[in-house]
Formats: C-alpha cells, structure tokens, sequence
C-alpha cells in the first residue's frame, strides 16, 4: 500500500508541477512575444516573422518614443494619478470602514446597505458626467479621482479586516488616552498593513491602467494619461499602418508594442515586493463577516 501511493503521489504530484509549468508557459507568451516585437523591425513584425524571439533586433521604436515629449507627459501623468488616487481612497476608505466595523456606530447596518446598494446599481455614465461637470472637475485631475475613490468591495473587505482586531488593543490605547482617530492611525493602520498594501496595490494597477474615465473628463492633451497614448498609437496602427496618431510622429507597428512594454514596467517592478501581502490581505479580510 506504501509504495502504491508513494506512486501515486508522485504522479500526482508531477502532474501537478506539469500543468504548473503549462500554466506559466501560456501566461509568460503573451510578454514575451510582445517584447519581441518591440525589438524588432517593423517589417519582420508587420509580415508576421516574429512567434517568440525577435527579428532583426532594432531599437527604433523605443527611440522614436523617447524623443517624443508627449510620452514624458502621460507618464507624469499617470504617476501622480495613481499616487493620488491611491493615497486618498486608501486615507478615505480606512476612515469609512473603521467606524463601520464597530457595532456601537448608529445606523451601521443602513449604511452598509447602502453601500451594498451600490455593488448592483449605480447612478450610470451620464448622470455621473452631469455631476462631474457641474462640480467644475472636467478637464482636472480629479474627474479621474473622485468619482472612483471609494470601493464597495474594498470598503467591504477593509471593514471585515478591521472587526477581526482584537479589541483588548484598542481598549488599552483609549485607556491610555487615545482618541478614536489615534486609535486608527496609531494601533489599527500599522496592524492592517496586509490589507492596506493589498488595496492600494489593487487600486493603483486599475488607475495605472484605466483610460475610459479620461477619454471621458478630459480634453487637454497634456492632462491625457499614458494609456491614451497607447490607445492612440494602436487605433492609428489598426486604421492605416504608416498613420499619423494625434500625439504626432508616423506610427510603427512595433511601437505599440514598445509602449505596451514602457507602461507595464513599474507594475512589473512593484508586485514582487508587494506580493507577500495578497493572500495575507485578502484571506482576513475575507474569511469573518
């Protein structure tokens, strides 16, 4: 019997690291091949020559986008974007979801279901855009920030993850003299680290790679983030190769792949540091209601 399932769970097992290794094999092709592209030249790219490793390595389309100053712009702009709405709806939703996990904050449960309420319906694209543009926010950075800036989901999981706190901490520091504010962000933020850098990575990738709220708010080109720099170049590739795309200079086809390569590198940079603090961050905060 022991050698039976020593054999099974060694078959078992190397199945297990086969589909592991199948897994990564399909999700590591598509930035692989990208990068491919970007380096190499246009030709090999637009007949198709380039499956996995480069053609003809050139470095044109990386330089055409560098001497571009409307790339520097959208990068800039997308940098303090992210930092922005990263740093706010992670200040505003901590302070909404700390009273609502504390059974002495009257209407507790009417606030949660309003804030429920908005999981499944909300006011539309419209009126949303009626509201931005009678606040005076078009064409500002904070027609990108505010309407976003508080999660349901995340308020939901930051809520869970501040009722699993043992009480007796912050029952020590109120005796200690602290107020409810110092108790937050003297004892609870430090102690909810996981779920902090878990949201707040959560939401900077979807502000790094969210385009459709300034496509909608903004008409300067010099508030545009760098996605509609992207999207720009690939619909001008897509329409006419050779076209010209608003943010000037004759578009390439491997420079859509350059780009991609430039926006997805800080994300790349960041979430190995930060991954530790996922399974950690939304296991908590998800496993007690």
């Amino acid at each position: 019997m022991k050698g039976e399932m020593s054999i099974g769970s060694r078959l078992f097992d190397i199945c297990n690291v086969l589909l592991m290794l199948v897994l990564i094999a399909l999700m590591m092709y598509p930035l692989v091949y990208v990068f491919s592209a970007s380096i190499s030249s246009n030709a090999a790219v637009s007949s198709g020559q380039v499956v996995l490793w480069p053609k003809s390595i050139t470095w044109a389309a990386y330089e055409k986008l560098f001497k571009n100053p409307n790339l520097w712009i959208s990068y800039w702009n997308t940098i303090r974007y992210t930092v922005v709405q990263t740093v706010l709806t992670l200040l505003a939703t901590s302070a909404m979801a700390y009273p609502l996990a504390k059974h002495w904050l009257p209407g507790r449960r009417l606030i949660l279901l309003m804030a429920g309420f908005t999981m499944l319906f909300n006011g539309g694209l419209i009126p949303t855009f009626l509201v931005v543009n009678q606040l005076g926010m078009i064409n500002t950075m904070w027609a990108i920030v505010i309407p976003t800036l508080i999660n349901t989901w995340y308020l939901f999981i930051m809520r869970t993850f501040f009722a699993a706190l043992p009480e007796e901490v912050e029952e020590a520091a109120i005796i200690d003299g602290c107020s409810s504010f110092q108790v937050l962000t003297r004892i609870v933020l430090p102690l909810s680290l996981p779920v902090m850098v878990t949201i707040g990575l959560f939401t900077a990738v979807n502000q790094w790679n969210s385009f459709f709220d300034a496509l909608i708010y903004l008409n300067d080109r010099q508030l545009y983030p760098l996605q509609i720099m992207l999207r720009s170049i690939i619909i001008a590739d897509a329409s006419l190769e050779g076209a010209q795309s608003e943010f000037d200079t004759t578009v390439l086809v491997t420079q859509k792949y350059a780009l991609t390569i430039i926006a997805i590198l800080p994300i790349l940079f960041v979430y190995p540091f930060l991954q530790k603090y996922f399974v950690q961050g939304t296991m908590i905060g998800g496993v007690k209601g």
